[in-house]
């Protein structure tokens, strides 16, 4: 895993840098996404995994966890490096942690705070409270409560229920919170949050589209020289972006390997190659549809598939990047969220699904690896491609799985259960963007159901296949709400299949959110 983390060390390096230490929390990646959005640079790192803390560390945040300060195995960091010699926030347990450790004291609540709650008291004297609104509304998510501070430390917001809601201890830029700044049932929270890292920690708000953009390159020149890289191009923005980066970087010293798996969506691969090819771009294009088809035959269960899919794409990929001579470096489109979700906070988590292409590389290929986006998330690569003059049918794209289709239809995947699928969401989508429609939603694609329903077409009874209809809104993939789409529209797009796609006689559409539910259904 050492090479995943690479790039963000040396990145860490060159820019001023906000340390999130990560007590397993469901916002923690909000927090950094918050801090993001103000043009400054977080990483986030477990607690018990703390980077040696250098000059352009501007700022440590302590995150929220599902565990309680007063659990016998509760996560402790060592904060000897970090207490008094850099600012520090901690938020919900963070803050917990913060007053306990110090001699504070914390119970049970009397009565738990789970939603939304209104600031009573602001001390406005609090360089992090400046700017806020007594009365605003904020997130608490707590069972247990500080009930009393240690000597130096000292109340800076309550709410109706809860009087220790924020404090500072004196005589050093440590605070603490017991809501949610990161989500946006916080009215200001990005007020705080600025405060916090602006005016407290001192960033100078420079992580930017363009900076990242110099820096990267730059960075690629040096790392790679005139080594040759490959690169498996998906055609979505993740390995788009990556391969734009390093064509100005090193040019025709990259070779790139778009492979037609058979799982890609209707006329996908051949509009794929004609766009990537007027960019100017080396691509190879690899017809590999019967051996994924092979490799799945009688596989039904998702992460077996997944698999299947993920090692025969690296059967093919490595015999088709032998034909390059003397290639030293796999480029991958590995961005911020497939990094932060392959590690975690106390040992091994459980299995959701298999990343495609964080750790997946086999000994054999004897390549380094290089991840240009690995410090980035979603909304930020689409950002960078848009600086760099990507065409937009190829950044404005919705996020597609790494197994294609495979992952969209459950039970045994054939040629012919695909060639449904396929006509169904052509449909489904070349809808949406004719009603404006696509680019509303984060993400949205058909599902082809491993049941037979029956219905009447004529005069004749008919048992055929489902089809679910599955869109989300969404800023990183996260979290998701399912999306209303029109009835009107939903009415026509489920006519159109059911008439126009031999084999399907029934369409329903998911109202599921993530979570939940996750986005795809395996």
């Amino acid at each position: 895993m050492a090479s995943i983390f690479a790039g963000l060390k040396k990145i860490n390096r060159m820019h001023e840098t906000i340390l999130i230490l990560d007590f397993g929390s469901q916002y923690t990646q909000l927090i950094a996404r918050r801090i993001r959005e103000l043009n400054v640079y977080c990483e986030i790192h477990p607690y018990n995994n703390i980077p040696r803390i250098t000059r352009n560390i501007k700022g440590v945040i302590l995150s929220g966890s599902p565990f309680s300060v007063r659990d016998q195995n509760a996560p402790i960091p060592d904060l000897s490096g970090i207490r008094s010699k850099k600012p520090i926030l901690g938020v919900c347990y963070g803050a917990q942690f913060l007053a306990k450790s110090s001699g504070g004291e914390v119970l049970p609540s009397k009565i738990r705070e789970y939603g939304r709650a209104n600031l009573t008291f602001i001390d406005h004297s609090c360089d992090l409270m400046k700017g806020m609104t007594q009365g605003s509304q904020v997130w608490m998510s707590h069972g247990d409560t500080i009930l009393s501070l240690p000597e130096n430390f000292k109340i800076t917001t309550s709410t109706s229920d809860v009087d220790v809601a924020g404090f500072k201890v004196e005589n050093e830029p440590t605070y603490g919170i017991q809501f949610h700044p990161e989500v946006y049932h916080t009215v200001e929270g990005k007020i705080l949050l600025d405060n916090f890292i602006v005016k407290i920690c001192g960033c100078s708000q420079s992580w930017t589209p363009e900076s990242f953009i110099e820096t990267s390159v730059e960075q690629l020149k040096t790392k790679l020289g005139t080594d040759k890289v490959v690169l498996g191009l998906s055609g979505g923005v993740d390995s788009t972006v990556t391969a734009v980066l390093l064509d100005k970087a090193i040019g025709k010293k990259l070779t790139c390997i778009f492979v037609d798996n058979g799982l890609l969506r209707k006329n996908e691969f051949e509009n794929v190659m004609e766009s990537y090819q007027h960019m100017g771009l080396n691509v190879v294009g690899v017809d590999a549809k019967e051996r994924f088809y092979k490799a799945l035959k009688g596989v039904t269960d998702p992460e077996k598939k997944r698999k299947a899919i993920g090692g025969t794409f690296i059967d093919v990929f490595d015999e088709e990047a032998h034909k390059i001579q003397n290639v030293k470096w796999l480029a991958q489109g590995t961005i911020y969220p497939d990094v932060i979700e392959s590690k975690s906070v106390k040992g091994p988590s459980a299995t959701i699904k298999s990343h495609h292409n964080v750790g997946g590389l086999p000994d054999y290929m004897k390549l380094k690896i290089v991840e240009p986006l690995n410090a980035l998330f979603k909304d930020e690569v689409r950002l960078i491609g848009k600086k760099l003059n990507i065409d937009k049918s190829l950044i404005g794209r919705h996020p597609f799985p790494g197994p294609g289709l495979g992952i969209r239809i459950l039970g045994e995947v054939n040629s012919e259960r695909v060639r449904i699928l396929q006509e169904a969401d052509f449909i489904y989508i070349e809808s949406m963007k004719k009603a404006g429609l696509y680019d509303e939603v984060w993400q949205a694609g058909a599902i082809l159901l491993p049941i037979h329903s029956v219905g009447v077409m004529g005069d004749e009874r008919t048992y055929e296949n489902v089809v679910a209809l599955r869109a989300v809104g969404s800023t990183d993939g996260m979290t998701a709400d399912w999306s209303k789409l029109p009835y009107d529209f939903l009415a026509k797009v489920s006519n159109d299949i059911i008439n126009k796609v031999k084999g399907v006689n029934r369409v329903v559409y998911d109202i599921s959110s993530k979570p939940p539910a996750t986005i795809e259904w395996e």
